[in-house]
């Protein structure tokens, strides 16, 4: 009698049925991404405030910054800096150390789910690595005003960790704390103004 396998797929609200090992563009909807994301919690949840922050409300911050730091961009980059951590809608938001302590398997993981999420809303597969480079800088900064105003990190702790940021980069902008369905929200709004500008 052969093992019976695990399962390795995901039901989602929208009633799809996302294969970890073998995501398909057909199953990924913008509404479980936008709900997913805004109930994962950044930084494990060690956060200040009455909310956790979460990665949709992270990915926002990320998508402005990096629409600040290389303004004229295509806006299917800037749909790509919006989508960045997609895929923790499934897998949650895993910290550097917890990730480096997983191995490589997460990394393989992460790759199938963005190449999935990536060609459902008409990007490819596989960025640019240039752009990728962008993305992650824009990343950093939002790192760094996360440690700063929310996790408790020094300026100068922040600072060795994440790099210093460009000031007129994050001019006007802080961290926002509210409820999930705010998050979800907006980060389901901005997609679909995005993909109306692709």
């Amino acid at each position: 009698m052969a093992a019976k396998q695990p399962r390795a797929w995901q039901r989602m609200l929208s009633g799809r049925r996302l294969d970890l090992l073998d995501p398909t563009p057909m199953d990924i909807e913008v509404e479980d991404i936008a709900h997913g994301l805004a109930f994962v919690a950044r930084w494990n949840g060690q956060t200040l405030g009455d909310f956790a922050y979460s990665v949709a409300e992270h990915s926002l911050l990320v998508e402005d910054l990096f629409t600040r730091m290389y303004p004229g961009t295509p806006v299917k980059w800037r749909l790509a800096a919006l989508l960045h951590d997609a895929p923790e809608y499934v897998i949650g938001d895993m910290i550097s150390p917890v990730k480096a302590a997983v191995g490589p398997g997460y990394d393989e993981l992460d790759k199938r789910l963005i190449a999935a999420i990536h060609i459902r809303f008409g990007l490819p597969a596989a960025i640019p690595v240039t752009v990728k480079k962008q993305i992650k800088k824009a990343d950093r900064v939002s790192a760094w005003m996360e440690a700063t105003q929310i996790a408790g990190f020094s300026v100068t702790e922040a600072n060795k960790f994440f790099g210093r940021p460009d000031p007129q980069v994050i001019e006007g902008l802080s961290i926002r704390l509210r409820p999930p369905v705010e998050a979800r929200n907006d980060y389901t709004a901005r997609i679909e103004a995005l993909l109306q500008d692709c």
